[in-house]
Parts: structure tokens; C-alpha cells; sequence
């Protein structure tokens, strides 16, 4: 292990004696390993020890799931990037304009409304604040908390990150293949990217090797006085737009598999890893744009820095991200909703720094 790793490991064991990372971190190179390390807890309710094969809520990571289901029924031909997703599925009378198009979905330029809106501070659990979580099971049941909200600028005329965009591509994949959306994601994008882990399940129901979700509970001091579980904060199961399960070795594999063109065609891949819009523009002259879900770090020369997708909700956080220039993916999954940054910070400082490049 190179000097650069062996401090990264440190510091890691660090913020895990600390109590603020419970996780797994993946680095690759090509393919192959580079850097692997589990911390902290799987379940602190029974002090089981964090492993490498443990399975996560990964967030909003799921939308790159949805992505590709979307792009694998517009090969098939059941519609295509500008079919209108109001007229696709029925919701005429809805606030959403019927000049919504697949693509302003996939690239976050649809303007409709959020269920909660993240960019304007709203917390995803507030929304079961008087209604009970487990009353949303199916796609169909979260359109109550946004079709009738008015949009936030017309389509294609701005860029706004939405969870429900992906709730409308979830029920188009649905209405195409006849099937849910989380038994085509399993069959059609788990299954053929060899993601032999990964799944929906529900927090309900036990399963073995998922990672026990918990958030600290601080005193006025900001010390840590007791935890507490995430299990009124979203939905029991994952949906279109989050909440999948993954081991960080397969959203690894699911980045490589993607990218080679195996999941979509071609023409439709090199699309979803296409910088589309501006999301925001940074004063040293860096941007985050969005392809069809995937966030792209371009840097101050126009050059993409890195792409991947993160995701964070009560509970959980965490990341896959690709360094093209130095060849390295890199996979940090956490359970809790602030430990896996520290992590990404340090990993990609070393990435871009090239601390880690093959000497």
C-alpha cells in the first residue's frame, strides 16, 4: 500500500473511532482494486463490525438506475427523448406542462415542482409529518405530493435538481414493460450488470447484510449522547428516484458495465455521460452540469473532471464517482447522512492531486 493509502486508511479508522463514518470505501484502477477498507458499525444496535460485502440505501444514486431503464425502453422503441410524459402517461389536468419531455427529466430541466424541494432547504421526511411513510409502496403513489404543485419555470428554461422527474421516467418504464419498476431495475439493470447484491428491500423485512441506517443525536455541545434510526423518514422501499440497495463493488461495476455501452446503445450511453446542462458555475471558474442523471465536475478548461452520481438522505450518503484523467472509480457508501463526505473530500484530493497515479 502507497504511503498516500496508508494515510487515507488512517484517517478513516480516524473518523470511525470518532463515531463519524460507519462505511465502505472502494477505489479502483481500471478495473482492478486499488483501495478497499469497511468502518464503523453495521448495526449498532448489536455492535456488528461494518464488512466490504455489506449492502446500503444508496439515495438518489438509484437515479442512475432509472436512467438507464429509461434509455433501455427508448431502444425498444416505446417512445423517445422528446415524447411528452404528460401525454405518455395520462396526467393531463395535473400542473405539469405537457411540453415536459423525457430528456428535460433526465437532465433536470423540467421545472415541475419537487416534493420536496431540496435546493430551497425542505427535508425529504417532512413530507410524512402527517401522513404515515408506508402509505407510499407503488410508483403511482407519490404523484399526490407534486403534480398539482405549480412548476418552478417552464420547461427547458432553466435547471433545477428534481426527485420526481424520475418518479415520471419510474411509471413510463412501468407503463412500457408492463412490470414495476423495481422488478424491471432488478431484472434488467442489476441482472445484466452482474450486480448479484444489490435489490429493493424493505425496511421491514429482514435482510441479511444491510447496513443498520442511524443518525447521532448531539447535545447543545455537539456531542454525541445516543442514535437514532431513519425508519419514519422516507418510504419502507426504494423508488425511481431513491433508495435501491447496492455493495459499493457493485455500483463500481455498474459505472464500468454502463459506460462500455452494455446496459443501452451506444448512441444513447455516450448521451448519458454527455454534459447537457449547467447546474451551477463555481467562482474558480469549475461547473457541475448534468448529463441524463449523471453529475459531471467540469473543470475551468471545459475538460470533465470526473462524473458519477451521489446521494444522501436521512440515514444514508454516499457516492460513485469516475476520475477519467487518472483512471480511478471510486465507491463510499456510509450510513448516516453526513459521514461519507469527509471521505469523498480526502479521496478526491487525492485523486486530482495525483497522489495516487501509478508511478
Amino acid at each position: 500500500m502507497s504511503d498516500a493509502l496508508a494515510d487515507l486508511d488512517r484517517q478513516l479508522r480516524a473518523l470511525a473511532a470518532s463515531d463519524e463514518l460507519s462505511g465502505v470505501v472502494l477505489l479502483t484502477r481500471r478495473g482492478e482494486p486499488l483501495f478497499e477498507g469497511a468502518y464503523g458499525w453495521a448495526s449498532r444496535t448489536w455492535r456488528v463490525p461494518m464488512t466490504l460485502d455489506m449492502r446500503f440505501d444508496c439515495a438518489s444514486m438509484t437515479k442512475l438506475f432509472t436512467a438507464v431503464a429509461t434509455l433501455q425502453r427508448i431502444d425498444a422503441g416505446d417512445f423517445d427523448l422528446e415524447t411528452s410524459a404528460i401525454e405518455y402517461l395520462g396526467l393531463e389536468g395535473t400542473a405539469i406542462s405537457p411540453v415536459v419531455t423525457v430528456r428535460h427529466l433526465l437532465t433536470h430541466t423540467s421545472g415541475i415542482a419537487d416534493d420536496a424541494d431540496e435546493e430551497a432547504g425542505e427535508r425529504y421526511e417532512d413530507l410524512f409529518l402527517d401522513k404515515p411513510n408506508y402509505s407510499e409502496i407503488a410508483t403511482a403513489d407519490h404523484l399526490p405530493d407534486f403534480v398539482h404543485k405549480p412548476p418552478n419555470f417552464a420547461p427547458g428554461e432553466g435547471c433545477r435538481y428534481c426527485n420526481c422527474s424520475f418518479i415520471l421516467l419510474g411509471l413510463m418504464i412501468e407503463r412500457a414493460s408492463g412490470c414495476s419498476f423495481r422488478d424491471y431495475v432488478c431484472e434488467n439493470v442489476f441482472a445484466r450488470a452482474g450486480m448479484s447484491r444489490s435489490g429493493f428491500f424493505r425496511m421491514d423485512e429482514v435482510v441479511a447484510d444491510v447496513a443498520e441506517p442511524c443518525e447521532p443525536v448531539r447535545d447543545e455541545a455537539g456531542r454525541i449522547v445516543g442514535w437514532k434510526r431513519n425508519i419514519y423518514s422516507y418510504p419502507p422501499i426504494g423508488s425511481p428516484d431513491g433508495g435501491a440497495h447496492v455493495t459499493a463493488d457493485d455500483l463500481v461495476r455498474f459505472l464500468d458495465v454502463c459506460r462500455r455501452g452494455e446496459l443501452a446503445s451506444r448512441a444513447l450511453t455516450d448521451l448519458m455521460f454527455t454534459p447537457h446542462v449547467t447546474n451551477r458555475r463555481r467562482d474558480d471558474g469549475t461547473s457541475l452540469d448534468y448529463g441524463f442523471a449523471v453529475q459531471l465536475d467540469i473543470d475551468a478548461q471545459g475538460n470533465v473532471e470526473s462524473f458519477g452520481k451521489d446521494g444522501i438522505n436521512v440515514g444514508v450518503s454516499g457516492e460513485v464517482l469516475c476520475f477519467p484523467e487518472h483512471a480511478v472509480t471510486m465507491a463510499v457508501l456510509a450510513a448516516s447522512e453526513m459521514g461519507a463526505w469527509a471521505p469523498i473530500r480526502t479521496i478526491r484530493s487525492l485523486v486530482l492531486s495525483g497522489a495516487l497515479d501509478s508511478k
